[in-house]
């Protein structure tokens, strides 16, 4: 297939460049520039493509794994060939492939329903290992009292919820329906700049949502709130046990400390 990069306002120059991009992009529908040989362009079509891919596969091993290699060569070449991304730093290509998954693409027989979530999944730890945030601990007393005070949230924790059990998956487990609860997963980057993941519970995942958001609550006063939520008959039960909770956060660096002051 033969296509005119050529407008009226466009320098052949320019028009040139378009031309050779449009190919390495897709070779089988736009032909080479006709002055290039094709032994020169072959270097730089499996050059590029090959950088592409090989991000792509690091980032998402299992999804490469599930789909096999002739589907997730066909996914990749229909996400360089069409998808626009919106930065050219080569860390940012992996979230530009998500973004491709949740905007652009349309899914096709046989792909699995967790497709995306997965995704989502596996690129969550990239995306917090390259986050350019800190852990900041002004303003935060990091041995305060975690039912008395105002719990803080990291910045570098992300409360996450699949339909799917997506920490499990892989070869040998493809679910076809959702789980018949949510998933609750915490991902975070600790004061050593180690990402880690936690599979919590509904209570958990409650307890860190009200914590993030930041209405000045104590710990004690959430846990209580939990528990009326709950109907708890013992609201002490929920408030002890959310006390374990809280320390353990706080051993991870998900939970900072209590509001300084």
């Amino acid at each position: 297939m033969t296509t005119s990069h050529n407008t009226p306002d466009r320098p052949d120059f320019i028009s040139k460049q378009y031309e050779f991009a449009a190919h390495i992009r897709d070779p089988d529908k736009h032909a080479r520039p006709a002055d290039v040989e094709d032994r020169r362009m072959k270097i730089y079509r499996e050059l590029f493509y090959n950088n592409v891919e090989g991000f792509m596969s690091s980032t998402y091993p299992v999804l490469k794994e599930i789909l096999g290699e002739a589907r997730w060569h066909e996914l990749v070449r229909d996400y360089f060939s069409g998808h626009l991304s919106h930065t050219p730093l080569f860390p940012e290509m992996p979230r530009e492939f998500l973004k491709y998954l949740e905007n652009g693409y349309q899914p096709r027989p046989g792909d699995p329903p967790f497709m995306l979530e997965l995704a989502h999944y596996e690129w969550v730890e990239l995306g917090l290992s390259v986050a350019e945030q800190e852990i900041d601990m002004r303003g935060i007393n990091p041995d305060g009292d975690l039912l008395e005070g105002v719990p803080v949230l990291s910045s570098l924790a992300w409360p996450l919820a699949y339909q799917f059990e997506v920490q499990k998956i892989g070869p040998d487990f493809q679910p076809t329906e959702p789980g018949t609860a949510p998933t609750y997963l915490i991902v975070y980057r600790n004061h050593d700049d180690e990402v880690g993941f936690i599979e919590t519970n509904p209570v958990t995942a409650r307890l860190v949502q009200l914590i993030n958001e930041d209405t000045g609550a104590t710990g004690r006063e959430m846990l209580a709130a939990i528990a009326d939520e709950l109907d708890h008959p013992d609201p002490d039960v929920v408030i002890q046990g959310g006390l374990q909770i809280l320390q353990d956060l706080r051993a991870r660096d998900v939970v900072l400390g209590t509001r300084a002051g």
